[in-house]
């Protein structure tokens, strides 16, 4: 897809703030600082429509980013934040919970890891939720330039076999600063508007 719009729409805490427009949302998971804001404005092609933080904890809303009068990315605060007081913590997910399990148009869940590392107990517990509840993911694996390409696909077999991935849920080598798997992604994307 090639973006010529995209803007934010709204920060929103509960159901009654999301937008009505009905078009099919994907919403951006992951630990906290693992690159979803990146991952959004690579996608969109633009350097700063979703604000990046070299702090993590930044993302405290669901954030709703209209791309092309078609779609919505929703970036949902990062999990594994440890700066941040436990109540603050298991507000956001329930905030995030009652989204994912909710949203009628949420159509999947972009779950974003460091490819570079294993994937982190947060990352486990957050797709075994996906599959608990039938919730189409699709993982994003960043960071990708900083790892030898020969050794990507080693990388990503370890990602599938950490997170005991089911057949079928696609991993998608990606990096922000190279553009790689941009393409794909959005073929994700696209197959499942």
């Amino acid at each position: 897809m090639k973006v010529h719009h995209a803007e934010i729409v709204i920060s929103a805490v509960k159901p009654e703030q999301y937008p009505e427009d009905g078009y099919p949302e994907f919403a951006l998971a992951g630990r906290s600082n693992v690159g979803k804001s990146s991952f959004i404005n690579r996608m969109i092609n633009r350097k700063s429509l979703a604000r990046t933080s070299s702090k993590p904890g930044k993302t405290q809303t669901l954030n709703f980013y209209k791309i092309e009068d078609q779609l919505f990315f929703v970036d949902v605060p990062g999990y594994g934040y440890a700066k941040v007081s436990k109540s603050e913590r298991a507000a956001w997910g329930r905030m995030i919970e009652q989204y994912i399990t909710g949203r009628e148009t949420l159509r999947a869940v972009l779950l974003i890891i460091d490819l570079r590392h294993d994937p982190t107990a947060d990352d486990k517990m957050m797709y075994d939720f996906l599959k608990h509840y039938n919730i189409p993911c699709v993982v994003i694996a960043t960071k990708a330039d900083k790892i030898a390409k020969g050794k990507w696909e080693r990388h990503k077999s370890n990602v599938k076999k950490q997170l005991d991935m089911v057949k079928g849920d696609p991993i998608i080598v990606f990096s922000s600063e190279k553009s790689l798997g941009v393409e794909q992604a959005w073929q994700e994307i696209e197959k499942r508007m």
